[in-house]
């Protein structure tokens, strides 16, 4: 498997930024009145917004067009949830381009118990219809694709690690799979969506859980039991504690060896593994 396939389905904290520029005389003549502002965002695509009304997804010309019609298909079929609306959809010189709706408010840095218990009752809303989604894009977060990544990594640490990590996923609905803070906002301290959806497809519901808590209930190293609790109990699963830590593990596994294959620094995610 070649990096770059593996890149253009994105992991957190890769971010890419404006890789391809475009000019708003480019755009349909009903977009050119809005102020094309370039953004850092972006893992698969260059992104931009317009003014803050729309965002705009440039998708790199090998990009598997399942991977794009994947998440259009998800955001057209969920319904009352904070998400962002597809409204359009056009090429420039080739290229993909998709408008959504923007989400207004702030990404946190500091998650407060109520943005955790908001964020778990967003996700067993979000899992309840995600299960009766069909999409056929490729399952990125399942055993045997992690076990490729840390084979390219040559990491023998992170080798360890997922030969210690006894854990049997299961495929029971689309996962969003990279719920990090920066994935969402919040607007007088309620949750006012969720967005980026790149990386959604089959997968364990409790991994997606165990995304929101490495991100989310953790205390520099440390992971914050009193914080897991919430998010669980938001959820509303009554999952062994000890089991729900070996999700955990494999989401800190998973991020870690993303962070490495592209020279990211993945030893914080190894020190939260280590210590738990």
């Amino acid at each position: 498997m070649e990096i770059g396939y593996i890149y253009y389905f994105g992991f957190g904290y890769c971010y890419m930024g404006i890789k391809t520029k475009i000019t708003s005389s480019q755009l349909p003549i009903k977009y050119q009145q809005y102020k094309l502002i370039p953004t850092t965002n972006g893992v698969m695509a260059t992104v931009y917004l317009l003014d803050d009304q729309y965002v705009l997804k440039l998708f790199e010309l090998d990009t598997p067009l399942i991977t794009i019609e994947s998440e259009i298909k998800l955001l057209n079929t969920l319904i009352d949830l904070p998400t962002p609306k597809v409204v359009d959809r056009f090429q420039i010189d080739g290229h993909e381009i998709v408008i959504y709706t923007q989400i207004q408010g702030e990404i946190i840095s500091n998650p407060i118990d109520k943005y955790i218990e908001q964020i778990g009752k967003f996700l067993k809303k979000f899992h309840n219809q995600s299960q009766n989604i069909k999409l056929e894009n490729e399952k990125l977060f399942d055993r045997d694709r992690l076990k490729t990544l840390i084979d390219l990594t040559n990491n023998e640490t992170l080798l360890k690690y997922f030969e210690d990590i006894s854990l049997k996923l299961n495929h029971n609905g689309v996962i969003h799979g990279d719920l990090f803070m920066d994935n969402c906002k919040f607007q007088n301290h309620k949750l006012s969506g969720v967005f980026d959806f790149s990386d959604a497809c089959y997968g364990d519901f409790y991994f997606d859980l165990a995304v929101v808590a490495i991100g989310w209930c953790f205390d520099k190293d440390i992971l914050n039991k009193s914080k897991v609790d919430i998010l669980l109990q938001s959820y509303q699963t009554d999952i062994d504690y000890k089991l729900f830590k070996k999700y955990i593990k494999y989401a800190l596994l998973y991020y870690a060896t993303t962070r490495y294959i592209f020279n990211r620094n993945g030893d914080e995610l190894l020190r939260r593994l280590e210590y738990l």
